[in-house]
């Protein structure tokens, strides 16, 4: 099915500094297994269908995944724990652009951390509200794309859909990312039956519950151990999710 333009918030490939030095606001402890990066936040909405933005269905997805794969034995990192911008914790880039802030925060602060893999979380919309479906993108290497391509035939059985990851050739993430990273864009907010799913509670327990069980069977496959599993228990103090 030919898909309507993907509208998020990580649109351009841009050229962004590295920090002469990063404040280290939290304490930050690693290995780290799985950095969750939560789209938008603060006066950064993202899509909108009437009172439902999707920087609140990101967050509680998120919260739940976080949680999910904690259980299992993970190492989790949540980049967003409340309703705020991560370019408000931008203090070293010298530029007036908010949405180059957040940015650059969102890969410094994965750079801080080297995760093994990062997922990054998003909603999508289009004028066409027939549009529905998961939709998961994937860098330009072979862990990206094999964590992608399993995420996405879980989140296609859960939603009954047919679609096929996709490469995020123009999303900064994806291409500055120095670990195996997929953006999901969970569904359509512009889709009645896409947005029901994205925000009844035990719904939202399903999308996060297909999410971790994808990302079990890409640790499973590469013989990678959770790192709380070997006795080394690790979080970031900034991140309980209550």
């Amino acid at each position: 099915m030919k898909r309507a333009c993907i509208v998020i918030v990580l649109l351009y490939t841009l050229f962004i500094p590295a920090p002469s030095s990063i404040e280290a606001v939290h304490a930050i402890h690693t290995p780290v297994d799985v950095l969750i990066d939560v789209g938008h936040g603060g006066v950064d909405g993202g899509a909108v269908s009437g009172n439902i933005l999707e920087k609140n269905i990101t967050l509680e997805i998120a919260k739940i995944l976080y949680k999910q794969l904690s259980m299992k034995g993970y190492s989790v990192v949540l980049n967003r724990t409340g309703d705020y911008a991560l370019s408000e914790e931008n203090h070293w880039l010298n530029t007036q652009s908010r949405h180059q802030k957040d940015l650059a925060q969102r890969k410094h602060l994965a750079k801080e951390l080297s995760p093994k893999i990062m997922i990054s979380l998003h909603v999508n919309t289009s004028s066409n509200p027939a549009n529905r479906g998961p939709l998961v993108l994937y860098q330009k290497n072979n862990q990206s794309f094999m964590l992608a391509d399993m995420m996405q035939h879980s989140l296609n059985k859960l939603y009954k859909t047919t679609e096929l990851p996709l490469p995020g050739k123009r999303l900064y993430l994806l291409n500055h990312s120095i670990c195996p990273t997929v953006l999901v864009e969970i569904g359509f907010l512009s889709n009645p039956t896409d947005r029901i799913r994205m925000t009844t509670p035990s719904q939202q327990i399903q999308i996060a519950n297909t999410i971790s069980s994808s990302i079990d069977t890409y640790f499973f496959l590469l013989n990678q151990t959770p790192s709380k599993e070997t006795g080394r228990k690790k979080e970031r103090t900034h991140n309980n999710v209550k």
